[in-house]
């Protein structure tokens, strides 16, 4: 397996290094007063949660090459690829950009440079490959399930290794529920389901329904939606588990809530669980989390279902269309080689880095679990992106709107998704 081969190295010694935090914002140098032979290149960032240090890392690399590189950050609550669309239709070009899967890859296919000759292909083996070249550069390795604070299972004396499955996972929430008082708790799980944080019901949560319990190159549920079908057993399962954790959710998060809302419930210590991976932990940290975290399964099935999801979720592209595509290249080399790049991914952004010659490794508690649980070899793939873009959060991610507000029971949002899922049909 890709995945486990590329950890393999650093589950040798998990345990090191320190953090950092992070919308569309601007690196305050862009439009500045740059002299006009100072190259420059912009990078479009999805991640809200590694827009500082990225912007402190662009000054590092901007002072050892000359080389400005300007952020541009969407992500967290405002859509970035809808923000990357619009800056495109109005004339930016960045040098690079995220892409996150399939229908990303084939919507940009005319701004995609060949990566094939890069020093990094070499070093990884989740380089994106799109029409037989390397067109992607793996931002990360990324995972998550439902995160939990140790202390407040421990004291309500809930095993998290027995949450695998719906029975175990049902009983566990009623428990902490019907204990709130004394755990000092306002509910049990930080779940935002409205605005901006659709991606976390329509991508996330959905991915779930694709991937949970099925081994990892197992394309079948996935393969069936993209043919216009579900599984709809699988589905009314799934069903149940999603209106269980919105019974559950903080209200103000679950309805209305942004995404600092969501994190500081949790880092409040104001429910037990959060819905998030481990791309969250800048925020986290930054919000003052100082308890033990880890993650546990999203097990919705009646049967066993015992691992969290794991994958490269997102490649850096360079635009063939920007003006100093050669200078993003340069760029993306330094990064994957340079010690100083190895810094920014590990101990600024918090990332675990998809490069094989990365010796650092993280010290951010859900990263750790993360590769704990690609150790014991149980995680499931993320399958999400081979959705056409904008169908997860803008057509899936309403729908889970309505059941979040009690619009629709759990037959009306299996009868609603299936219905768009019969649109995909070729």
């Amino acid at each position: 397996m890709k995945l486990i081969k590329i950890l393999a190295l650093a589950l040798a010694c998990v345990l090191s290094a320190g953090i950092m935090f992070g919308c569309v914002s601007d690196d305050g140098a862009e439009g500045g007063s740059a002299a006009s032979d100072v190259t420059e290149i912009t990078i479009y960032n999805n991640k809200v949660e590694i827009d500082e240090a990225l912007k402190a890392f662009a000054a590092t690399y901007e002072a050892e090459t000359g080389v400005r590189v300007n952020v541009r950050t969407a992500g967290g609550d405002v859509s970035y690829s809808v923000s990357l669309k619009a800056d495109m239709q109005g004339g930016t070009e960045p040098e690079i950009f995220v892409l996150e899967g399939p229908s990303g890859f084939a919507d940009y296919n005319d701004r995609l440079t060949d990566l094939s000759d890069q020093p990094w292909v070499e070093d990884t083996t989740l380089e994106y490959i799109h029409e037989g070249k390397v067109m992607g550069f793996p931002v990360s390795i990324e995972g998550y399930g439902l995160a939990y604070n140790m202390a407040v299972l421990e004291q309500a004396e809930i095993d998290p290794a027995t949450l695998v499955n719906y029975a175990a996972v049902e009983a566990a929430f009623a428990k902490i529920d019907s204990m709130k008082d004394e755990l000092g708790l306002d509910a049990v799980i930080s779940f935002p389901a409205s605005g901006g944080m659709t991606w976390v019901t329509g991508l996330h949560n959905w991915n779930t329904y694709l991937t949970n319990g099925l081994a990892y190159d197992d394309y079948s549920v996935a393969d069936l939606m993209m043919n216009g079908e579900v599984d709809e057993d699988r589905l009314a399962a799934y069903a149940r588990y999603v209106n269980m954790l919105f019974k559950y959710s903080d209200q103000r998060v679950l309805l209305a809530g942004t995404y600092d809302d969501q994190i500081n419930a949790f880092v409040q210590q104001k429910t037990a669980f959060i819905h998030q991976g481990n791309w969250a932990e800048p925020n986290l940290y930054g919000a003052g989390m100082d308890f033990d975290v880890a993650f546990a399964p999203h097990p919705y099935l009646d049967e066993d279902t015992d691992g969290i999801f794991v994958a490269a979720p997102s490649w850096y592209v360079v635009n063939n269309l920007a003006p100093n595509a050669d200078a993003a290249k340069d760029f993306l080399a330094y990064l994957a080689s340079n010690p100083n790049g190895h810094d920014y991914m590990v101990n600024q952004a918090g990332m675990v880095p998809a490069f094989d010659s990365v010796e650092l490794l993280p010290s951010g508690q859900l990263s750790q679990s993360m590769l704990e649980w690609v150790a014991a070899g149980k995680i499931y793939n993320w399958q999400q992106y081979r959705m056409p873009d904008g169908f997860g959060m803008d057509t899936l991610g309403p729908i889970f709107t309505q059941l979040a507000n009690g619009d629709i029971d759990e037959a009306e949002f299996c009868a609603r998704i299936a219905a768009e899922v019969a649109t995909l049909k070729q």
